[in-house]
This record gives structure tokens, C-alpha cells and sequence, in this order.
């Protein structure tokens, strides 16, 4: 049931992307990364399912995606689209070791060595919209540099779960929208990494907000 799932997924997706007509947000946006790549890619939560088309043949990449059921369509559905995967969770919690996430951030750090993107959602786990500090750790040690991302579609559902997720539809408009890149220096400590945490935050509801600007649906940027 759960490769029947991924795979229904990740066919609804290729279909959203191929019936959408998407543009980028700066139109150069790669251009500009690619000298800074590997890159750590973050987006919020529940605007992550067409995240696979944000890879190009040139530019290797994985996901993070968590080791509970839904985590493994997910996993399923990316792996079809051609995205690696990395397993285990960005809590930092009492819950760390038990999901995974000392073996995720280890294997995250060596992702980024070897050259290739990396990919995870920036939210505290099961609260929206608030950064947690796991990816600015991970930007510390690996020394790459966070890009906020968003991708928008003008035809969507939104889902009312804790993360309100955002299910695109086909046969409309859509936007890539790339931020501005934020560097973490290696000897940060706890202070700055919380004025970087907060930073990223800023950056990534700026970069949401343009990309509904950019399809028609402005309002809708403000809530996602």
C-alpha cells in the first residue's frame, strides 16, 4: 500500500508540474547558487511536495524525510522523482536519538561533503512557521550556506492540519522563489544562532509571501 501510495504521489505531482506553467523567481536564481553549491535547502512544511522539481539534471540533491508512515510514501514518491533521501528527523528534542537524528545529521554532513544539495524543512517539528535550530547547526558544521526556497501554484487545496499544508493543483501558474543566501560562521555561538534562527524565519515568510504575490494569490502568502 505504501509504494502504491508513493507512486500515485509522485505521478500526481509530475502531472501538477507539467500542466502548470512555472518560472523562477529571479529568473537567475540557479546562476546565482551554483557558485555556492552544495547548498542547504530549507522551506517550511506543508509547502514541500513539489520541492523534487526544484533539482535539475546538473545539480545533484536529497531530502530529509522522517522514518514514520507518511514519511515513507514520501520517501517513495521522491525516490521516483529522482531525489535522494536521507532518514530521520530534525527534532532536537527528547525525541532525537529515538527518530533518528543524530544518524540523519551525520549523514547530512556527509552529503554536503560529497557535493550534493541538501534539502529539509525548516520548522520546529509540529509547529509551523517557527525555525528551529537543527538547520542552522547543520549550516555551523558543514560550512554551506542555507537558501530559502518556496514554490507556489495559483490552483491549490489547503489542507487544515497543524502545518496547513498545501496540495497544488494542475492547469494553472507556478513559481520557484529563491531567497537570499545566509551564511553560518563556524565559530557561531548560542546568541548568534539564535539571531540567525529568527533571520531565516524572516527570510523564508519573505520568499513564501513573493511566491503567492508572483502566481495572482497574495493573500494566501501571508497565511501558508
Amino acid at each position: 500500500m505504501q509504494h502504491a501510495a508513493g507512486f500515485t504521489a509522485a505521478e500526481f505531482l509530475r502531472l501538477v508540474w507539467w500542466t502548470n506553467r512555472f518560472t523562477l523567481d529571479p529568473p537567475d536564481v540557479y546562476k546565482r547558487v551554483e557558485p555556492d553549491m552544495p547548498v542547504i535547502i530549507a522551506f517550511w512544511h506543508g509547502q514541500h511536495f513539489m520541492m523534487p522539481f526544484l533539482k535539475r539534471k546538473e545539480y545533484q540533491a536529497k531530502v530529509l524525510i522522517s522514518r514514520h508512515r507518511d514519511g515513507e510514501i514520501n520517501a517513495i514518491a521522491a525516490e521516483r522523482l529522482d531525489v535522494g533521501t536521507v532518514r530521520g528527523s530534525g527534532d532536537h528534542g527528547s525525541e532525537f536519538h529515538r527518530k533518528g537524528g543524530v544518524s540523519a545529521f551525520k549523514a547530512m554532513l556527509r552529503t554536503l561533503d560529497e557535493k550534493i544539495n541538501m534539502a529539509l524543512t525548516a520548522d520546529v517539528p509540529k509547529v509551523s512557521r517557527k525555525a528551529g535550530l537543527g538547520i542552522i547547526m547543520l549550516a555551523r558544521e558543514s560550512g554551506r550556506p542555507i537558501l530559502p526556497v518556496a514554490i507556489a501554484t495559483s490552483r491549490f487545496k489547503r489542507l487544515n492540519n497543524w502545518d496547513r499544508s498545501v496540495i497544488h493543483l494542475p492547469f494553472g501558474r507556478g513559481v520557484i522563489a529563491g531567497g537570499e543566501l545566509i551564511r553560518v560562521p563556524p565559530d557561531a555561538d548560542n546568541e548568534t544562532m539564535q539571531t540567525i534562527r529568527l533571520q531565516l524565519e524572516e527570510r523564508l515568510n519573505e520568499v513564501t509571501r513573493r511566491a503567492y504575490e508572483c502566481v495572482g494569490r497574495p493573500d494566501e502568502g501571508i497565511h501558508a
